[in-house]
């Protein structure tokens, strides 16, 4: 009436079973390490370390427009300027502090439609 349990089927019951207890392991180690890894960085700041607003108030943002510095150029025509001699661009406040607007009857984005300028 009832069957043995073969060789073959015990061998997997007990993988099974040697695998959750190595999962439920692991889970144990990782969680005990980042405990102890937790406890070796420093404590939260107080209230009274943390940032204030300045006296002066909130800063603010401030808007400009800025127009890129002039490149320089190379002493001797037949030579070129690399880029580490060119240095970092840099940029300057515009004088016209007007904000550029899209010309009319341009679409405004690049593949944003309607027939753009003709």
């Amino acid at each position: 009436m009832y069957e043995a349990a073969t060789g073959a089927q015990v061998f997997g019951y007990v993988l099974i079973l040697v695998v959750g207890v190595a999962c439920v392991a692991g889970l144990i180690w990782a969680f005990r390490l980042g405990s102890r890894v937790r406890d070796r960085e420093p404590a939260p700041p107080r209230p009274d370390e943390q940032p204030r607003v300045p006296p002066s108030g909130p800063v603010r943002e401030t808007r400009e427009v800025r127009e890129p510095d002039e490149v320089p150029r190379a002493a001797d025509e037949s030579e070129r300027l690399t880029p580490h001699q060119l240095g970092n661009v840099g940029s300057k406040r515009a004088d016209d502090q007007r904000r550029p607007r899209w010309s009319p009857g341009s679409s405004g984005s690049f593949g944003g439609g309607g027939g753009g300028r003709t």
